[in-house]
């Protein structure tokens, strides 16, 4: 588990979209979530950001900047009510983005424009893989993962840990770190914040635009809820 600096409190930035009234009580009892003022705020809420054509089509997207489908437009927007559910008091949220437009535009139709924007929590870089697809991989290494490797050109686990300690350590007890990010960073995000090896994110699938958070459990690092994903039958409008 990395250490968790204490640092200066964030300016508040109270832009984030306020959740329609009767909204959050609504998704929060369809999640079996309670709907009181005493309900904890989320120590860490992750959002992966919404489709892509690559995301789509399962081309690995790292380093390439690729904008929003309009289906991923609108998962966005559907993230972005889940969210004002989850984080009733936006001013006491502190928004951080990978640079990636794909994220950034997620933060925005979500209602959450970054207040920064860092490499830390962009995509794992895929090096001479960036673009093709797990089949293609594996003409080229049979039985290939993300988590086993190898990645030429690419980023090694241990920098992708490195900079997952440096987006958990951005976090203040005082806010909700809520960070846009991608489909393998995201996950690495959460094993790190487990104390885990990068590699413990295999066991943690993700979809597009899905929201997810991490907390506490009697003290120990925790995730509360994963891949909470907004086109689902039956959300609650």
């Amino acid at each position: 588990m990395p250490t968790l600096a204490v640092l200066p409190d964030p300016e508040p930035s109270c832009q984030s979209a306020a959740a329609t009234p009767g909204t959050g009580g609504a998704l929060l009892a369809w999640l079996g979530m309670p709907s009181t003022p005493e309900q904890p705020r989320p120590a860490v809420v992750i959002v992966r950001h919404g489709e892509t054509e690559w995301s789509r089509t399962g081309r690995h997207t790292g380093r390439s900047d690729v904008d929003l489908t309009p289906a991923g437009e609108r998962q966005a927007g559907q993230a972005g009510r889940l969210l004002a559910a989850l984080l009733p008091d936006p001013c006491r949220v502190r928004v951080l983005s990978s640079p990636r437009c794909r994220a950034v535009r997620t933060a925005e139709l979500a209602g959450y424009p970054p207040a920064e924007l860092t490499e830390d929590a962009a995509e794992w870089d895929y090096g001479e893989l960036e673009g093709r697809t797990s089949a293609e991989i594996g003409e080229r290494f049979p039985g290939w993962t993300i988590w086993d490797g190898p990645v030429p050109g690419g980023e090694h686990p241990a920098e992708v840990a490195a900079r997952a300690d440096r987006v958990l350590a951005r976090r203040v007890p005082e806010h909700t770190l809520l960070v846009f990010s991608h489909g393998h960073f995201s996950r690495c995000l959460a094993a790190r914040w487990l104390g885990e090896p990068v590699a413990f994110g295999r066991f943690l699938r993700l979809d597009t635009a899905a929201v997810s958070t991490l907390d506490f459990e009697h003290g120990t690092p925790a995730i509360s809820r994963w891949n909470l994903a907004p086109l689902v039958t039956g959300v609650p409008d």
